[in-house]
């Protein structure tokens, strides 16, 4: 088993990277290790945790600007933005579903460098659009600072944008920074039930383009559905189409009134009342439409939303899907049968038809050790990544081979 080294601070985090960088020791980058089963299988010498650089360093409601060092779990920082009636307007997805993670491990460095966004993102943009600024370490063992605590703070590169999402194979986060929002007083939710791919799709598409502001949107085939805690929905089983609207209650009222009057040709709906609609979102956001069985290959497929009822019949033909579709199609969560190999080959030969973004969510290790799991990239946006790579990484050590081979 891998040695791991927890560091204390940026100082002994640096030094670590340094000797690691001149020995040339590949090193697995994680907070708790909640996620390690998603992405490539590493072969490392080593692990570092950033489990102790732990702790909220800077919070300043009046600013809506919030600080925390990398190990930090979420909950403290969302419980902290709580007391002040405050969130994360990028309502990060809770990934222990389909990882078989403890919610409470997830750090938010995790949730920064692997960009985990989750319904509200729709309206409110993702978790690299929230970062104002953040601090880390490059694989030389080099510290890097970027941005600050406001949007106007970044000047030339935007680094803060172009490390978030990387998965720790450009740097060691330390401390990162996010705007944070009042939250809503109240929710409520517009249901329809029994659409079709292609009418539920119309339908949120059709919600986004309102003036209502709706800051949630999914369709959940009957399967998946069945999974959800609300025991008047679960057990019928049916397919169905969920819009969230949130604010004060004496204006939501009006506005979920004048959404269900524009959308009447869609067909019927009925209402969550605050209650349920808090819980319901609550399971979106935590992924409970998904299945627990590890053996069911997961893919998460971003695509123009026109599209993805195309995608989901085209590869209906070859498997038995059961298909969720959040961000009014533009995110597409797809359970396929088990088999050998995730049906990588088939799978990515359908979406090369439909220029979709793909990525292996879920699989055995030794599958994802055999296929892209995430998508394969042209030639020559290979070489920026590769590039990047040397600029941040240049002995190759950090979570190498994580998200694409020989990177």
């Amino acid at each position: 088993m891998a040695d791991v080294f927890m560091p204390r601070n940026e100082e002994e985090l640096a030094g670590f990277l340094t000797d690691a960088h001149a020995g040339r020791n590949p090193l697995e980058i994680c907070g708790f290790r909640s996620k390690r089963e998603a992405g490539r299988p590493l072969n490392a010498s080593a692990v570092i945790s950033a489990a102790k650089l732990s702790g909220i360093t800077l919070y300043e409601p009046k600013e809506l600007v919030i600080s925390a060092k990398a190990g930090t779990p979420l909950y403290e920082v969302e419980a902290a933005l709580a007391g002040q009636n405050q969130e994360l307007a990028f309502e990060p997805a809770d990934l222990c579903r389909i990882y078989g993670g403890d919610a409470l491990s997830a750090s938010v460095g995790a949730v920064a460098a692997m960009n985990i966004s989750g319904p509200r993102r729709i309206l409110r943009g993702a978790a690299r659009d929230n970062m104002l600024g953040l601090r880390a370490v490059n694989g030389e063992g080099s510290p890097i600072k970027s941005g600050g605590r406001v949007m106007k703070n970044v000047t030339g590169v935007d680094l803060v944008r172009g490390l978030s999402g990387s998965w720790g194979t450009l740097s060691v986060f330390t401390e990162v920074t996010f705007k944070v929002m009042p939250k809503a007083p109240e929710s409520r939710t517009v249901i329809f039930l029994a659409l079709s791919d292609e009418a539920a799709v119309g339908v949120m598409s059709a919600a986004m383009g309102t003036p209502y502001e709706v800051s949630g949107t999914i369709h959940l085939h009957g399967e998946l559905a069945g999974r959800l805690s609300d025991q008047e929905i679960a057990p019928a089983r049916t397919a169905l189409t969920a819009l969230r609207l949130e604010g004060a209650p004496r204006s939501l009222g009006s506005r979920v009134e004048r959404l269900r009057r524009e959308l009447a040709p869609f067909g019927g709906t009925y209402e969550l009342d605050p209650q349920r609609s808090k819980d319901f979102w609550a399971d979106i956001r935590s992924l409970s439409f998904l299945s627990a069985n590890f053996d069911r290959p997961l893919w998460r497929i971003a695509t123009a939303p026109s599209k993805a009822p195309l995608i989901v019949r085209a590869l209906s033909v070859f498997f038995e899907v059961n298909a969720a579709y959040e961000w009014s199609g533009g995110l597409l969560w797809l359970e396929l049968p088990p088999s050998s190999d995730a049906s990588a080959t088939e799978v990515r030969r359908v979406l090369a038809e439909f220029d979709a973004d793909s990525m292996l969510m879920r699989a055995p290790r030794a599958v994802r050790a055999g296929v892209e799991v995430f998508h394969p990239l042209p030639f020559t946006k290979m070489k920026i990544v590769q590039a990047l790579k040397n600029a941040f990484d240049p002995a190759g050590i950090l979570n190498p081979g994580r998200m694409y081979e020989g990177v």
